[in-house]
């Protein structure tokens, strides 16, 4: 298991990363424009550079939803590798079978 505060941590700069994805897409919009001026574009570049730092998508980590493992996730299931196993030899995850032979 996880520790609590990184898991808070990570759901606080998801909860961030909405809250600013409007106003971070019209300012990157604006940075990328070839048609406007030069200064606009740089304005535009600044203001993008004064919103907090956990609000880019980027810096919001993939973490498995049973137990907060920050590593070896499957996307589609959100869950960890290790998980997944102990799930599917319980029978709690339909359609999977645990191989051992």
């Amino acid at each position: 298991m996880a520790k609590k505060s990184s898991i808070e941590k990570n759901n606080r700069r998801a909860r961030m990363a909405k809250k600013y994805l409007g106003r971070r897409s019209r300012l990157k919009a604006i940075a990328r424009d070839k048609e406007l001026p030069m200064e606009d574009r740089f304005a535009a570049a600044l203001k993008l550079a004064e919103l907090p730092r956990n609000s880019s998508r980027t810096r919001i980590r993939l973490r498995c939803e049973v137990t907060g493992r920050p590593r070896g996730n499957y996307r589609k299931l959100k869950m960890s590798r290790i998980a997944l196993r102990d799930l599917g030899s319980k029978g709690l995850i339909p359609g999977l079978l645990k191989s051992s032979w």
